[in-house]
């Protein structure tokens, strides 16, 4: 009974972790798109009191959306297990390492913008430079690999994988061409929890079968 339970909680915790992270990131995103709707492109005004207090609020929800992103990566590679397949296993660990470690340099980025009353092209070409062209590719190899995965394990239905192989795409093409395309990771992420968590339900043991 007790494996039967653990491999209940893994999906349980990779899909709460998930939608966390979803949230927090996609409210990330948002904050710094209201804050600033441009980019470098009104590097020569100044952030008024209400851009500095979302730009603020932005980069204290960045650091927790990264927690919850090992979290769920985490998880979701002990739903994995043995029957990984190497290659594809290190390109999704590799990937989504990358992609946090960008999303936070990002948020650095964005956060020298705080300390000028009149900020500079430079910082904020810089965040959005990391979110979108750095951050968000990895992000599309991430998604690559995890459908990847879970397709050929039987985790992720092959509908729910040839969404996961777009967003890729979008992720991966899109860029700062297309604001607020970055939502598209934290929407993919939301799908797949839900997925994982669903399942979990379904699959949980009625009590006359737990011996």
């Amino acid at each position: 009974m007790e494996p039967n339970r653990e491999r209940l909680r893994t999906p349980r915790a990779a899909g709460l972790a998930g939608i966390v992270f979803a949230v927090l990131l996609a409210a990330a995103i948002v904050l710094m798109r209201l804050a600033i709707p441009e980019g470098a492109a009104e590097a020569g005004d100044a952030l008024g009191p209400s851009r500095r207090r979302a730009v603020r609020a932005a980069l204290e929800l960045v650091p927790f959306a990264g927690i919850f992103f090992l979290w769920f990566m985490g998880a979701l590679r002990a739903q994995v297990g043995e029957r990984e397949d190497k290659f594809v296993a290190t390109v999704f660990l590799g990937s989504g390492l990358v992609f946090v470690a960008t999303m936070f340099g990002a948020a650095s980025a964005a956060g020298s913008i705080l300390d000028d009353q009149q900020p500079s092209a430079f910082g904020r070409n810089f965040a959005y430079t990391l979110l979108t062209t750095y951050s968000m590719r990895m992000a599309a190899v991430f998604v690559f690999a995890t459908s990847n995965i879970g397709h050929r394990l039987g985790v992720i239905p092959r509908p729910m994988a040839v969404i996961g192989y777009a967003a890729g795409l979008v992720l991966l093409f899109a860029g700062p061409a297309f604001p607020w395309s970055e939502l598209v990771f934290p929407a993919w992420s939301a799908m797949i929890s839900v997925h994982l968590l669903r399942g979990r339900m379904r699959s949980r043991p009625q009590p006359a079968d737990v011996v």
